[in-house]
């Protein structure tokens, strides 16, 4: 993004639409007048010993209907500091009851309402309806304990992007499992490590799915994986390309088979289609989500059932403004942090999920335009990378879709860019659509920033703190600069029920991770700033620095300050070893269609760079290419891009969608 932030107001809710959304009601409720009220309402000293974090989360359970089975008796105990708070100590309850459970009483109308509708890369449609799911769910929490799993096992989820998915998470919630979801595009060293450090004894697999029109296999890595890690005892395979067949005939296709191994359609479907769901701590664990491991060692992330069931929905209901005939489609895979986000927020008011299996641009770069207008999809969240790839294949691929049942749109995972911001505000959301631009992480299962759709909208921008969420910009010595519209450190002054309960490893890295920088502020490693208007903004990671001769700069900012160029699509800045600097920027970039490559331009981004951040991190060379290494969610592997230039041994890119494009990063070089 520019190094001055964009003041242009460019969204400006109409008041018909303020006064038809969740959170305005909600303000209604509680006599709250403005947006500024309701963030301090919510996250600050009320006064007289009341806590507006306290009140808030205690005051959302009943506002959104989450029944537990047994009533906490304090909203939080935090006698051991922010960093080990107990959320609804004495309280039991479980996020499958609210998710799906009570959606199947005979008297709710949910019971035969939409809960996922699945399209696969080939086109095959099918929808589940919360009956069916329920149904499924039950007879995975009962093969679940067949196979021995009791409250607070471990289970594994590598799984493709079917329905069925949706089952196994709430099936290992029924029975108090802890799941454990793997992204379906690790390699076996990533499989492997998260399999051994969460011990699971179970998983669950498919044979593959499919992705540009090609089978993607998953069991032999699989297989692999556990062959590295031990553990697992019991393996039940998906069948997703049609694999069981070809073992009955004897093909010489069949997939790889194990004595641990059994089909999905016997060891699940063959259970009882009734399970009691069992009522659990507010502190039990229900999922163990691993950090992407793009760098270093994945971290176990320990999320508990009562933190992520009020977190997700409270940011689907308010931020996403979730009403009861809308249809959610947000990109991710099962094994990312958004996956499981969406259904539980989703799923809790009885909405429907859409799912999507395959490649974004295949068969052509308008798939996405098509599944929103053929199946009337009415939120879309996406990253700014892979909105900027789709921007260069034109305008012309989003004409002749009707996208007019979307209402808003969301973006998550890096900054934006201006331009690509107000390409997608104003061609795939008509210049109607606010962009939910949120940003909080694994570690919370949710968001720190997060603007209301009642707010006004300014590119680029995350709007503010999310509701209940007590969020500051620090300086280094932990001093507030929020509102001196300087550039510091995201913190958390306080807890949240969602807030990882520690580290799968332990305390000791926990602690070291986010509480260390300054005491009891939850150090979030992203460098932030607030305008002079009060609209929050992200500037990439602050540990991801470049450190050009004493001074340093974000890789963010060197690639917003290219990206603002005409020229320029997408850029990754990377930094290299300098005799005389010690770091020197290096920046391989991606130009739009129909662009030509030439010194000439080289050297008019480099000056631009110096221009807008000075000129010692004008970059010592500019490299054009044609794509990034990037993992299946759309980031950028700039390790690998790093990597690809000094020559360095690149590590486990097992996250990596496309290794074809490390080649060319070095024939570039």
């Amino acid at each position: 993004m520019d190094g001055d932030l964009i003041d242009e107001v460019v969204h400006e809710p109409a008041q018909s639409f303020v006064e038809s959304t969740n959170v305005w009601a909600f303000m209604r409720a509680h006599d709250i007048d403005d947006y500024e009220e309701l963030i301090e309402r919510t996250t600050t000293d009320l006064g007289d010993g009341e806590s507006g974090v306290d009140w808030f989360w205690d005051e959302l359970i009943d506002y959104l209907g989450i029944e537990f089975y047994e009533d906490y008796h304090a909203v939080r105990d935090d006698r051991d500091g922010p960093q080990f708070t107990d959320w609804y100590p004495g309280g039991e309850l479980n996020v499958a009851h609210n998710t799906l459970d009570r959606h199947t009483d005979l008297e709710r109308a949910t019971r035969n309402r939409v809960a996922t509708i699945w399209e696969g890369e080939d086109g095959e449609v099918r929808e589940v309806t919360y009956h069916e799911l329920h149904r499924q769910s039950n007879k995975v929490a009962n093969a679940l304990e067949a196979r021995g799993i009791e409250t607070g096992d471990t289970v594994g989820l590598y799984m493709p992007m079917v329905p069925e998915v949706v089952s196994i998470l709430y099936g290992c919630f029924k029975v108090g499992a802890i799941a454990v979801p793997i992204f379906s595009g690790f390699g076996v060293d990533a499989i492997a490590t998260r399999i051994a450090d969460a011990e699971c004894s179970v998983l669950f697999t498919g044979d593959g799915f499919y992705r540009r029109g090609d089978p993607i296999h998953l069991k032999g890595s699989a297989d692999e994986a556990i062959e590295e890690a031990g553990h697992v005892e019991h393996t039940i395979v998906y069948d997703r390309l049609g694999s069981r067949a070809e073992r009955d005939d004897d093909s010489d296709h069949e997939v790889p088979w194990t004595d641990r191994d059994e089909w999905w359609v016997d060891a699940v479907e063959t259970q009882a289609d009734e399970f009691a769901t069992k009522s659990l701590p507010s502190s039990q664990e229900s999922m163990l989500l691993y950090s992407s491991g793009t760098t270093g060692k994945p971290k176990g992330i320990v999320h508990t059932h009562a933190g992520v069931q009020a977190q997700c929905a409270k940011e689907l209901y308010f931020g996403f403004d979730l009403k009861p005939a809308d249809r959610f489609f947000w990109v991710s895979d099962i094994g990312w942090m958004m996956g499981p986000w969406t259904l539980i927020g989703v799923h809790t008011f009885g909405g429907t999920v859409f799912m999507y299996e395959g490649a974004p641009d295949h068969p052509e770069p308008d798939r996405f335009w098509a599944m929103i207008d053929r199946h009337k999809l009415t939120q879309f969240g996406i990253s700014p990378t892979a909105i900027r790839a789709l921007r260069k294949h034109g305008d012309q691929w989003l004409e002749g879709h009707d996208l007019s049942s979307l209402r808003l749109l969301g973006s998550t995972g890096e900054p934006w860019d201006p331009e690509s911001w107000r390409w997608f505000y104003e061609q795939v959301g008509g210049g109607d659509c606010p962009i939910i631009n949120i940003s909080g992480g694994t570690e919370i299962c949710g968001c720190f920033l997060m603007p209301m759709p009642t707010e006004p909208l300014k590119p680029c921008t995350l709007g503010g703190p999310g509701l209940g969420m007590d969020i500051d910009i620090v300086d280094s010595a932990g001093e507030s600069v929020a509102d001196s519209n300087e550039r510091g450190f995201l913190v958390a002054r306080d807890s949240c029920p969602s807030m990882t309960k520690s580290l799968w490893s332990g305390d000791e890295r926990y602690l070291k991770e986010y509480w260390s920088s300054w005491g009891d502020l939850w150090d979030h490693g992203d460098w932030a700033q607030r305008d002079e208007d009060g609209f929050w903004y992200l500037h990439g990671r602050a540990d991801d620095a470049l450190n050009v001769a004493g001074r340093k700069v974000g890789p963010a900012e060197v690639e917003g300050a290219l990206i603002d160029h005409e020229a320029v699509n997408q850029a990754a800045a990377v930094g290299v070893p300098d005799e005389t600097t010690g770091t020197a920027v290096v920046a391989y970039v991606i130009l739009e269609a129909g662009i030509d490559d030439d010194d000439e331009l080289r050297e008019a981004l480099r000056a631009q760079v110096g221009e807008e951040l000075g000129k010692p991190f004008r970059p010592r060379e500019i490299l054009f290419v044609d794509a990034f290494p990037k993992t299946q969610s759309g980031k950028i592997i700039r390790r690998a891009v790093q990597a690809a230039y000094t020559g360095e041994e690149l590590g486990d890119l097992s996250s990596l969608e496309n290794p074809e494009a490390l080649a060319a990063l070095e024939d570039a070089r």
